[in-house]
């Protein structure tokens, strides 16, 4: 019991710390990827399309891994260009699956993306992502004393209690042979959801979604007369008066072999290494935590897959489409 609530103090200290010392106090819900370049989907649904593929990505990020309830964070997106209409479009799907503390989060959208040549190689895509958003607060996992058992706190639950509501994000991307950029907002509407025990019960509680206003960028630069290419990549991102930023560097070697470091403002530094098979790609990334959080972990993992099914070409190599996300 002792070991057991000492864990759990050590996980609040150290959510309380990274909140104040990467975003501030806020509810900010999206996760903070380090392999942000290799996942635009996740935060910009106008990416959706980019490969005349159908293209899977499966990221994972496991957080604080010292402690007993740290944050995990899984998604999935598969997209596909498709033509309607003689307009190029982008279609997929996100399923994301993420628990933080007693809070578990469902996220499942849909996408969407127009897209409009503009040049030789040169797209601009609008996209948007609708879905929903579930959230469950285990209130029987929480553990209390004898003292405070004798005299309950009425604002905490020790019930589950859930709740879901409507949930969209907007976003640009434009792409060019050698460099991308893209913006986005994530939960437009900034919703709030409804925890309650039952869809028929009165009490509830309330939990409010801020948007997350995002600016992504990242570029291919061979080195003349060599196998190696040089990737930067970055990301900056608000949620109300907080604020973080990420930037990374690739170095791949032969299309096939990838290392690279990173850092997150005040957060943490990184170290990838990944690895091209042909269609797939499998990535690795190590988070050292730079603030205070540092003194009760040692990091955090993160593992990236992503797969390109072919599509045919029915129209006999007319109008190719070709990649220029970065993998």
């Amino acid at each position: 019991m002792i070991k057991r609530l000492h864990d759990i103090k050590r996980l609040l200290t150290a959510m309380a710390l990274t909140a104040v010392v990467a975003f501030g106090a806020m509810a900010q819900v999206d996760a903070a990827f380090s392999h942000s370049w290799l996942g635009q989907g996740y935060y910009n649904p106008a990416a959706a399309g980019e490969f005349n593929a159908i293209h899977l990505t499966l990221g994972s990020r496991m957080q604080w891994v010292d402690f007993k309830h740290a944050p995990m964070s899984f998604y999935l997106t598969a997209d596909m260009p498709y033509k309607l209409l003689e307009q190029r479009w982008g279609v997929g799907v996100k399923a994301e699956f993420e628990r933080i503390g007693l809070y578990t989060n469902t996220r499942i959208g849909a996408q969407i993306a127009y897209k409009r040549k503009l040049g030789r190689n040169m797209t601009l895509s609008v996209g948007v992502q609708p879905g929903i958003f579930s959230q469950t607060f285990r209130g029987h996992e929480i553990i209390t004393t004898k003292e405070q058992e004798m005299t309950p706190d009425e604002a905490i639950k020790k019930e589950d209690v859930s709740g879901t509501v409507f949930d969209a994000n907007v976003g640009v991307f434009f792409s060019a042979p050698h460099y991308w950029v893209g913006a986005s907002v994530t939960h437009v509407t900034a919703p709030s959801i409804e925890l309650k025990q039952t869809r028929e019960s009165i009490d509830y509680y309330e939990f409010n979604i801020s948007r997350g206003y995002y600016f992504m960028a990242g570029g291919n630069i061979p080195i003349n007369n060599t196998l190696f290419e040089i990737q930067p990549s970055g990301m900056f991102a608000m949620y109300k008066k907080a604020w973080t930023a990420q930037v990374s560097t690739m170095l791949r070697y032969n299309r096939m072999f990838n290392i690279g470091v990173g850092y997150r403002w005040k957060d943490a530094v990184t170290a990838f290494i990944g690895v091209n098979l042909k269609d797939a790609y499998i990535g690795y990334a190590y988070d050292y935590p730079v603030s205070a959080i540092s003194k009760a972990t040692f990091g955090s993992h993160e593992v990236f897959v992503t797969y390109n099914v072919k599509l045919e070409n029915r129209e006999k190599n007319k109008n190719k489409q070709k990649s220029v996300r970065l993998m």
